[in-house]
């Protein structure tokens, strides 16, 4: 290749000016642009066009096939992560050109009341995170919290609402447990913590085999002050399994950022785009996007463009995460 055409190259396909590419090179700018006038005569300017256009078909092509592989979920950075990721030699912005000329939204915003109620006469815990949402392992720090799912059955039959409970680790983003029921109680944000602490292979796995001495050793699991995660029963059930509770600030959703992140993104990717009839097929469809997508194929920028499940396989070769 001549170093005219790969000046050329790097303006069609990285967006890099010719400017730049000339100053690195040690060319004048008189010389390539001679250079590309007598490379765009009548024979050349019509093959360069349909070089051109092949190419861009190709490209839009392959956005569009890995753009409905990710569901419609991936923005931009995201689908450029997974095109390199599959061989592909191509810029962010080319991904981005080819979204914009296709159509192709990877979101549409819907934001939801939050469903926080304090009770003042229970008992608080003191903020263990201050905002610092990264873990340097596994099983470090936890984050929650609950959010309604709503579906057409809340309009003819009352008490048929669904919610949904977290818990996620900060090390990775992966979502531990999911939880779904009828009323956003204690009794629900206890079975997403026990499912959590399943995953990881019982309290021993996660706290280590002296958790009952050293209590410093023992997982933070971070939420808001809502009575849900100060009631008896929730904080009975953290001690026997040895999750230290953290809370942030009444009010201020940026010291639970990192759940609300997750709540987020679920609800501009699954429930903006679906209008649920039943409790049951709203618990189908949420849940498969948390274990199967979210924390499988979803690219989180806070673990390396990887998802959850493999940023722990990348960061512990010597065991798989599941």
């Amino acid at each position: 290749m001549s170093v005219a055409r790969f000046i050329a190259d790097q303006r069609t396909n990285y967006r890099v000016p010719h400017t730049i590419c000339c100053a690195l090179l040690g060319v004048s700018l008189a010389w390539f642009y001679e250079w590309r006038r007598r490379a765009s005569g009548p024979a050349a300017a019509s093959g360069l066009h349909t070089c051109q256009a092949r190419r861009r078909e190709v490209i839009d092509r392959a956005v569009q096939v890995m753009f409905t592989r990710r569901r419609g979920l991936h923005g931009s950075p995201r689908l450029h992560a997974d095109l390199r990721g599959d061989g592909w030699q191509i810029s962010q912005k080319t991904v981005a050109d080819s979204m914009r000329r296709q159509g192709l939204v990877a979101r549409q915003i819907q934001r939801r009341g939050g469903l926080t109620r304090q009770d003042k006469t229970a008992p608080t815990f003191p903020d263990l995170l201050k905002r610092n949402f990264t873990a340097d392992r596994p099983n470090a720090r936890w984050v929650g919290d609950i959010t309604e799912i709503p579906t057409l059955e809340e309009c003819g039959r009352p008490g048929s609402k669904l919610y949904l409970a977290t818990v996620i680790d900060l090390f990775s983003r992966r979502l531990l447990g999911a939880a779904t029921g009828a009323h956003p109680d204690a009794e629900l944000a206890g079975a997403a913590l026990k499912m959590a602490v399943a995953a990881r292979g019982g309290s021993d796995a996660v706290n280590g085999p002296n958790w009952c001495l050293d209590t410093s050793a023992r997982v933070i699991f971070h939420t808001d002050r809502g009575s849900t995660y100060t009631a008896k029963a929730f904080t009975r059930l953290c001690r026997k399994l040895g999750v230290r509770q953290s809370m942030g600030r009444v009010g201020s959703c940026f010291d639970n950022a990192a759940a609300e992140a997750f709540f987020s993104s679920l609800e501009w990717e699954v429930l903006s785009r679906h209008e649920f009839t039943s409790t049951r097929a709203a618990q189908a469809v949420v849940l498969d996007w948390c274990y199967g997508f979210y924390n499988h194929e979803r690219r989180h920028s806070s673990a390396d463009m990887m998802s959850p499940i493999n940023y722990e396989n990348a960061t512990a070769p010597d065991r798989e995460a599941t």
